[in-house]
């Protein structure tokens, strides 16, 4: 699913403009990307919790990365096909 497939989902159930579901989309993206910047983890019960990960030392760049891990109503819908 695309950024705008998943905007025209939110338009079609909420009954808003797709304006506005672009508007509501990208907002929760916004905050999620702004969480992880400052370090903080995310949860969002029933589908999953996204946090920063820090690599290990080695030589070069140790950097971040986003890391998702599903909740257990997620992995059951989707274990469940």
């Amino acid at each position: 699913m695309t950024k705008a497939e998943l905007v025209e989902t939110v338009s079609k159930v909420s009954d808003l403009t797709r304006k506005h579901s672009e508007v509501i989309v990208d907002a929760v993206f916004t905050s999620i990307i702004d969480a992880l910047q400052r370090g903080d983890k995310i949860e969002l019960r029933g589908f999953g919790s996204f946090r920063v990960r820090r690599r290990g030392s080695r030589t070069g760049r140790n950097p971040k990365i986003p890391h998702f891990k599903p909740g257990k109503e997620l992995r059951e819908l989707i274990n469940r096909r």
